[in-house]
């Protein structure tokens, strides 16, 4: 995937871009995103804010549902459940989404966030809903 077509993912959630995320790869079976940790970002103790990672994830698994959609058809996030491992104190974390499933009226996406060093930070399952566009 091109850069282009990168910042077009986030130029379509204009709160993924006051994020601060990137898309650095994006393919039906698999997207990743990238978000750098910053002061603004954080809550009490300096870690990266659940919100913003959930948000982040979100995003990310919103672009894998994008990618896995029927023809003329958008989506909408219907559930969402965080599990988190650890705090993210400095650094990047990684967001990596795929789908766990990709129906004509629902699509589940599992994303993996990890810290600079790798280690798992939070798992996020999500569903979405398959809408007719209009």
């Amino acid at each position: 995937m091109d850069a282009q077509r990168d910042t077009d993912f986030v130029a379509m959630m204009p709160f993924a871009g006051q994020l601060g995320m990137r898309i650095v790869r994006a393919s039906r079976t698999e997207v990743v995103g990238e978000l750098d940790w910053a002061p603004e970002r954080t809550t009490a103790g300096g870690a990266m804010h659940g919100g913003a990672i959930m948000a982040f994830a979100d995003s990310v698994g919103a672009v894998c549902a994008v990618l896995n959609l029927p023809p003329d058809s958008t989506t909408s996030t219907t559930s969402s459940s965080t599990v988190f491992i650890r705090g993210v104190r400095s650094g990047m974390v990684t967001a990596t989404a795929r789908p766990l499933h990709a129906g004509r009226s629902t699509i589940a996406v599992l994303t993996e966030l990890r810290d600079g060093d790798g280690r798992l930070v939070a798992q996020v399952t999500q569903s979405q809903a398959v809408l007719q566009a209009p």
